[in-house]
Parts: C-alpha cells; structure tokens; sequence
C-alpha cells in the first residue's frame, strides 16, 4: 500500500525490506512496529524467500530511534506496551528461521541500534554511527538495548553506550563487536547483497538449524547447548540436502540446495 512505512522487493531468494520514513530519519513508530512485524512474519511463512535483508531510506539514517513526538505523551502503561510492542516485534526477527542481515547505511540510535541488534548480521557503512542515546532523554532503552548489548559486547562497552548516551562511529562498533563488517558507504549495497546472496545459496534447513543453536545456546548452560546442538546435527542428516552437499563435495560439484 502507498501510505505503507515500508518498501519490500524480492529478487533472488532475499527479500530486502526498507523503512521508509525519510522525512523522520526512519524513526520507528507503533505503525512502523506494527509493520515490520507482519513483515517478518510473512518473510518466515514464505518458502521462496531464503534471507532478509533490512535497511533504512535515503541515506542519513537506517534508524535514528523510536518517534520522540509519538513518545512524548505516553503514560506508564502506554509506555510499557509500547516497549513490549518493540520487543515482541525484535523477538520475531532475532528467532526468524532464516538469516537476517542489517545493512546499516547511517545512523542507528536507539531503537535503530535495538532493531540492527535483532539481526543475525550487521554490515554498517564506515559513515555510519551507533548508540543508545536514551539517557538524553531522561529515558532508558525499552526495546532490549541493554541486554543485546550486554551480549554482544560485554558490561564495560554496554554501560559506556547506555550511561554516555554518546554515539560511536562505525570502526569502534567493528572493534566491539556490534557490527560484523564495516565497508565503505559506496560500498555496503553491494557487499551486503553478495553476502545476502551466498547465504541464500546455503542450504536452507541447515542455516534453520545454526540459527536455532546460537539462541537456545545463548540462553542455557553449556550441556543443554551441546545436546541442543547434536540433535539438531543428527536431524539434518533427514534432509535431501544434506545428501546433497556430501555427494557434492565427494563428487568435487557445486551443491544444489532445495531446502528439503
């Protein structure tokens, strides 16, 4: 629809999703939310879709943060649902069962930086910047930017984004493991579709089941991971393409992949 937040285009096995409040540096409000998470539900439902790839309009922002003017006049209870808005919605994109890649073309603040953190994979322009610039506000990260944070890179580096408020450029976000690349802004399109388009390539169930180990790992002990991850290895052993890409690379090939 016209008056959508978003632009969606298909080509190949990814599915790019933009979104598309320039005027508002791409800020996220309760629409917005709302879309992205119908968004990604139907990216998951759809089988010819393979990997995400989100990004933001123009070339300012990705996400410059949750709707201040929207915000302003929230109660508590309104307050709170909308974080629960956010994180239901972030939830949705950190549990898809394929590959989600943030190409990060410009500033990524707050909510910005909570959505890029949802993501499996973060490719940022060297222009681009992050923070969690809540404290400015009188306000604290509602959308899991604290805790994503916290695993991604550690208490000292969280506490310094969350208590400063201070944005950082996208070398320092390399070197603290927010972003897995950063590549010059003439650049980052390219490089992100071709990594799009390698794993769209993979095999899909095996992708599935990575991803599947890495958050349930993530949130147990390690022998609940390890016996996690050896039953999901001995359940790929049930798909045809994990005959596949054995005979393939017995038979010195390039695999086809079918997602079976």
């Amino acid at each position: 629809m016209s008056d959508s937040p978003l632009l969606i285009q298909d080509a190949d096995g990814i599915r790019t999703i933009t979104i598309h409040r320039p005027d508002k540096l791409n800020a996220l409000n309760a629409a917005t939310l709302d879309a992205l998470d119908q968004a990604f539900a139907d990216a998951g439902a759809d089988d010819e879709v393979r990997v995400v790839v989100l990004t933001g309009s123009g070339p300012k922002a990705f996400v410059a943060g949750a709707d201040i003017a929207e915000m302003n006049s929230l109660t508590p209870v309104q307050g709170r649902d909308f974080s629960l808005r956010g994180t239901r919605m972030m939830r949705r994109v950190e549990r898809l069962p394929k590959p989600v890649i943030a190409m990060v073309n410009g500033f990524a603040l707050g909510g910005g930086l909570e959505l890029a953190m949802c993501c499996h994979l973060r490719i940022a322009a060297d222009t681009a910047k992050v923070g969690q610039p809540e404290i400015n506000l009188g306000l604290i990260p509602g959308f899991g930017g604290t805790q994503r944070l916290l695993r991604l890179c550690g208490r000292a580096a969280t506490l310094e984004l969350c208590l400063t408020g201070a944005p950082i450029a996208a070398d320092r976000a390399l070197q603290l493991g927010i972003v897995n690349r950063v590549v010059p802004a003439a650049e980052l399109e390219a490089e992100t579709m071709k990594l799009a388009a390698q794993l769209a390539a993979s095999a899909p169930l095996a992708l599935r089941g990575m991803l599947d180990c890495v958050n349930v790992g993530g949130e147990c002990g390690i022998e609940e991971g390890l016996e996690y991850e050896a039953a999901q290895f001995g359940l790929v052993f049930s798909t045809a393409d994990m005959r596949e890409g054995t005979s393939a690379f017995l038979e010195k090939r390039k695999p086809t992949f079918h997602g079976r």
